[in-house]
């Protein structure tokens, strides 16, 4: 048979398959924009700012849509009253996590003028090590400086659009150079160091005098080692330190620079904090979590820090552990769901003027800090990030810590500051810019 023949006739069965595949097995998925065969509706999204697109096509379709990525169908909760029904309302019913398919591979397959970047990433960088590893690193450790700067290299690539768009078609990672495949070789070296770790804590286990993250999986391993389902294997540490330094590292360091980029940009916010921490803290006591409770306006900040930045603009997919009816829908089990953490984190009724960096919309008229069920910067329900209490703990004290021991001053006028995100995709990066810090 002619070649030519054989190849149109196997790109029209695919074309087949693809309608197939999307008009079959959706349940009752809500209403969306018409797909295209395989492509889906990937040419109406721009991945450098998902959240837009999605935003614009909430206004067609409403609070809950179908929307496909490739051929996959991902229905996208919009706003807070749909978030909340389904991560809270139904948390267990949509608490089943949709992994990354380049993760996915990769763990199958084994005060003068500074950038503070380094700084703000290695900090909490540390604290991460401290409860995995017990110790901490020297700031100029070449072993700490070599992991710090994969994972710095990994949240830029997969925030790129070629890394997302072999997200959205996981066939193209065994054949797509560059990105994907720089970010499985930093996952791998990443993983082959920590577990020369693990070997280490082996040879040392006291079982009865654990010091870390590592021995207390160990030990659990140990008593779990004649149960054949037991899911403490070294494989699953590997991953699992992976994911505590990926999730504990990046995005509290990330949270912390674009927090000063915003106080370069608001000097008369940053201006009230000090003067917050002059009259609790004074300049000589190191600031506590107790402190949080005396320091109203600081505690806004740090939440207006948070909403504002968006960091996780989606969080990270979801799906359905079972076939769920939610409102006139049907969604069949294993369901990808994206709830939009944006729309609720910029819901205007909540937060009026919500595209302006204000504390107030954490403060009541008093000037008490204010709560407020529409913060789900770790997203919501079974699901919420497992770090939430000790990121919350994190950016508190080093900002704090940060204005009590200096003035931030930036290089340009604070008009010229710009405070957009570089990448807006998996999340949102702030621009690079460099600061000065003038000591109290």
């Amino acid at each position: 048979m002619d070649p030519t023949v054989v190849l149109v006739l196997c790109l029209s069965c695919l074309l087949l398959f693809s309608l197939w595949k999307q008009s079959h097995g959706r349940g009752n998925l809500p209403p969306g924009p018409t797909p295209l065969p395989i492509l889906g509706n990937i040419l109406q999204i721009d991945f450098k700012d998902i959240n837009k697109s999605l935003t614009k096509l909430s206004e067609v379709y409403g609070p809950v849509f179908t929307v496909y990525l490739g051929m996959k169908p991902t229905v996208v909760l919009h706003g807070y009253e749909a978030v909340k029904e389904a991560l809270i309302d139904l948390g267990e019913e949509f608490s089943g996590r949709n992994g990354l398919p380049i993760n996915d591979k990769v763990n199958k397959g084994l005060a003068s003028l500074c950038d503070p970047t380094f700084i703000l990433g290695a900090a909490p960088c540390n604290v991460i090590c401290s409860v995995i590893f017990q110790n901490r690193f020297d700031y100029k450790d070449q072993q700490f400086l070599n992991l710090m700067g994969k994972f710095n290299e990994n949240f830029r690539l997969v925030n790129s659009k070629i890394v997302q768009i072999c997200n959205t078609f996981p066939i193209l990672l065994d054949f797509m150079p560059g990105s994907p495949n720089t970010s499985i070789k930093n996952t791998i070296y990443i993983k082959n160091y920590v577990l020369e770790k693990v070997k280490e804590h082996q040879e040392s286990l006291d079982i009865n005098n654990p010091r870390d993250f590592i021995d207390c999986f160990l030990i659990r391993m140990e008593q779990e080692k004649h149960n054949p389902q037991s899911e403490f294997t070294i494989d699953n540490l590997l991953v699992t330190v992976f994911d505590l330094f990926a999730a504990g590292t990046e995005t509290t360091s990330t949270t912390l620079r674009y927090g000063l980029l915003l106080l370069l940009k608001h000097p008369e916010v940053a201006a009230k904090v000090q003067e917050e921490i002059e009259r609790v803290l004074g300049r000589h006591r190191s600031p506590s979590m107790q402190d949080r409770s005396r320091m109203p306006y600081t505690d806004a900040v740090v939440h207006e820090i948070q909403r504002y930045i968006d960091l996780i603009p989606h969080s990270v997919p979801h799906t359905t552990t079972c076939d769920v009816k939610f409102r006139n829908y049907l969604f069949p089990k294993g369901t990808q769901i994206l709830p939009s953490l944006s729309s609720v984190l910029y819901d205007k009724k909540e937060f009026p003027n919500p595209e302006e960096f204000d504390p107030g919309h954490f403060l009541d008229k008093s000037g008490n800090f204010k709560r407020s069920d529409y913060f789900m910067p770790f997203s919501a329900g079974k699901r919420v990030c497992v770090g939430e209490g000790l990121a919350r703990m994190e950016l508190f004290l080093f900002l704090t810590s940060i204005l009590q021991n200096f003035t931030l001053k930036p290089p340009v006028d604070v008009k010229e500051i710009d405070t957009t995100p570089l990448v807006s995709g998996i999340g949102r990066v702030p621009r690079f810019y460099k600061l000065s810090f003038i000591p109290v």
